[in-house]
């Protein structure tokens, strides 16, 4: 549950800020009229991102137990990719999002009705689809489907207050820095995931040594103990590993992670955004 908390913050934080930065401009450039476009827009990217999600869970039901594992794992490894360029896409345009908007805003708000509505469901549905697909890769790592839903509509639902504070003025938030350690724990749950979903490829047959394992600590590590249930939903940890399930683990978890603290972590290269900087551009 805390690991699909954590990913319904962080995206729905990132859709919640994009639109939080689209009305803010919007009212200021007195635009108000155009609001309504945006909100169609955003209701579109819901429904669709809605609608993949119960495409995800209820599509392959039918189909035998080595098709749902491959496309299982198939998923995963695509969800992996994504949640990782999206960390370091958010690392690197932070600072410019709010100026990238404006400027599709201003390219579109006097053109055809359409266009506004297009903007503002591309910029949510694809943090939406996004979602979606980790959100469900991570259940189907969990082994449970209610308990990871709600934890994510959790964090959902506290992100969309934190833009409704951040929107009102109310709240001070270092965007920044919140972004950049979220992108930490997610490195983490997305290695978690990938190996999930290599042993989802071994045990449809396409992927080898799905008996031979790195090691199997079961017996300490008992998955039906709290601490192995805490473990599982957190880091997807799995008390029997194989040997390519621990492989793919540590040749993404490790690269990846050095690749993006150096990335957020090199004062030379990206200079700290301090927390008025961070909130002004909500704001502006």
């Amino acid at each position: 549950m805390t690991a699909n908390f954590l990913i319904g913050l962080r995206e729905g934080l990132e859709a919640t800020l994009i639109v939080v930065l689209l009305m803010a401009y919007l009212t200021k450039s007195g635009r108000r009229a155009l609001l309504p476009r945006l909100w169609a827009g955003v209701g579109i990217a819901v429904a669709v991102s809605v609608g993949f999600g119960a495409l995800l869970t209820f599509g392959p039901r039918g189909l035998t137990f080595e098709a749902q594992e491959a496309i299982g794992g198939s998923l995963s490894i695509v969800a992996v990719g994504l949640v990782t360029w999206m960390v370091f896409w958010m690392a690197r345009t932070a600072r410019t999002l709010g100026s990238e908007l404006r400027s599709r805003v201003d390219g579109v708000a006097d053109g055809a009705a359409w266009g506004l509505v297009l903007v503002a469901a591309l910029a949510v549905g694809r943090e939406g689809l996004e979602t979606a697909l980790f959100l469900w890769a991570a259940a189907q790592a969990s082994g449970e489907s209610g308990t990871p839903l709600f934890g994510a509509l959790l964090g959902l639902a506290v992100a969309a207050g934190l833009g409704y504070l951040l929107h009102r003025g109310v709240l001070k938030v270092n965007l920044s820095r919140f972004f950049t350690w979220t992108g930490v724990a997610l490195v983490v749950i997305a290695g978690g995931v990938l190996a999930y979903g290599v042993h989802d490829l071994q045990e449809a047959g396409i992927l080898p040594g799905l008996h031979s394992l790195a090691f199997d600590v079961s017996a300490a590590v008992p998955p039906s103990s709290w601490y192995g249930t805490l473990l599982k939903g957190t880091l997807n940890f799995s008390p029997a590993t194989t040997w390519l399930e621990a492989a793919a683990w540590v040749l993404y978890a490790v690269p990846v992670m050095f690749f993006y603290l150096r990335a957020n972590f090199r004062p030379q290269l990206r200079p700290a955004v301090e927390a008025p900087a961070a909130t002004a551009a909500v704001a502006s």
